[in-house]
């Protein structure tokens, strides 16, 4: 192979480095590479790759990092925060109701014992996380949902070998407790998320999820009673009713509390609309490999009567999926916006018109 084929090769692994970097010192590194080349040389070592490599990825992460610290990401974190506490208390609010709320269609004996410790305390912290951020006080909701994040740990983590089914159903839920607590956890200015969303914004990410828990809890006492026999006519997703005008009021509620959230934030600055769906799509990734890939596994857990543990490539996958997916996520918007950003300049160029 020629020297043009060598020069390509390492081309090729020089493309690893940002392209900043490249413009910049491509055809200086090349020239080195070449010139300590052996006589006869086809390929780049071994050695020269695996350098090539590493240090290109490091100085992607460096950019990366650098791109995250700007005010969008800031902005996006902030109301990032705030929703995902938001979403969890009205998850840990769901499940304190389902301990008092009384479910006719099961039978007896499966009635509510009541709330314990833990349900109070997931409604407590996670009102606490939302009301720290909103009013300025970043460090103490942070510390509230890495607090959350912990108890997770310990409370549910250990149930790995002995209940991995209950561990991976909550899965989603640690994932929220997570990107709540790294949102929270960006430096931004006080009572940032309140100034970006605005008090009607903010309004509707409270009552939208509240809406949604009433009418879960609703569906929940007016079920069929378990002695008056099979006369529930939908059902899905746990929502059961005895009519179809029934059903439909239920997904309609459901259906405008949804779409109210998604208004809400699609009417946000585009820069930190892209970066909020960015952090909200690893949790979203996380439960559709759940529902998809474990669906056969959840399946099987339950006829077998015994706990069947995951491979460790099903673990992989778990903590996999939502990592690419906000890689994938950060590169996309920062492409997306490079484009928009050389659009502008040659819309910018043709107003300006040739130089007189």
């Amino acid at each position: 192979m020629s020297a043009g084929g060598l020069e390509r090769r390492y081309r090729r692994l020089l493309a690893v480095y940002p392209w900043e970097h490249r413009r910049a010192y491509e055809e200086e590194m090349l020239a080195v590479l070449l010139e300590g080349a052996r006589p006869g040389q086809t390929r780049p070592s071994a050695g020269d790759a695996v350098n090539l490599i590493g240090a290109g990825l490091r100085a992607r992460l460096r950019v990366s990092a650098r791109g995250l610290t700007e005010p969008a990401w800031a902005d996006a974190a902030a109301v990032t925060g705030v929703l995902v506490a938001l979403l969890l208390l009205a998850a840990a609010g769901k499940s304190l109701l389902d301990q008092v709320v009384s479910d006719p269609s099961l039978p007896p004996r499966l009635a509510p014992g009541g709330p314990d410790l833990v349900d109070w305390l997931r409604v407590a912290g996670w009102a606490a996380v939302g009301l720290a951020a909103l009013i300025g006080l970043r460090r103490v909701a942070a510390g509230l949902a890495w607090a959350g994040v912990v108890g997770w740990l310990v409370l549910v983590g250990p149930g790995v070998t002995g209940q991995p089914s209950y561990v991976i159903d909550t899965l989603p839920q640690f994932a929220l407790a997570l990107v709540a607590a790294a949102a929270l956890t960006v430096p931004a200015p006080p009572r940032r998320a309140l100034a970006v969303l605005g008090t009607r914004r903010l309004a509707v990410l409270v009552l939208a999820p509240l809406a949604a828990v009433a009418l879960l809890e609703l569906n929940r006492a007016t079920r069929p009673a378990f002695t008056s026999g099979p006369v529930s006519y939908q059902r899905l997703y746990g929502i059961e009713a005895s009519s179809s005008t029934v059903f439909w009021l239920y997904a309609a509620g459901f259906a405008v509390a949804g779409l109210a959230v998604l208004v809400s934030l699609a009417t946000l600055a585009p820069e930190v609309r892209r970066r909020v769906v960015v952090m909200l799509a690893p949790v979203a990734a996380l439960a559709l490999f759940i529902d998809t890939a474990l669906a056969g596994w959840a399946a099987s857990t339950m006829h077998m009567g015994h706990a069947i543990p995951l491979v460790p490539a099903q673990w992989a996958m778990v903590v996999l999926a939502p990592a690419v997916t906000f890689l994938a996520g950060v590169l996309l918007v920062r492409r997306r916006e490079e484009t928009l950003r050389m659009v502008a300049l040659g819309r910018a160029a043709d107003r300006e018109g040739p130089a007189a």
